[in-house]
């Protein structure tokens, strides 16, 4: 059970680290974004599996995750069909 911890916190770093890395593209930080959400459900699975605890927090977790990659995505779209790319230099706030 620790090699998953030990796994998944390298899971959720690399996460981190590619997010702040492909801040360019919007694309790439749902990816990442996603990679981080995997990370955590394993290190949130692993702890519950460890006390013997209800797994009813893990669906609503994935709920709440997949919600958010479908926001992502309507948001990528919408970027897409405004201004052609996914740039995030290009996504100006103030217009």
């Amino acid at each position: 059970m620790t090699t998953m911890v030990g796994s998944s916190f390298f899971m959720y770093l690399m996460g981190v680290f590619s997010f702040c890395l492909g801040r360019k593209h919007l694309l790439l930080m749902l990816l990442s974004l996603e990679f981080v959400v995997v990370a955590l459900f394993l290190m949130l699975y692993s702890y519950l599996c460890l006390y013997d605890w209800e797994f009813y927090f893990l669906m609503v977790f994935l709920t709440m995750s997949v919600c958010e990659g479908a926001l992502g995505l309507s948001v990528l779209v919408l970027l897409m069909r405004t201004y052609g790319n996914n740039y995030m230099i290009s996504f100006n706030l103030l217009w």
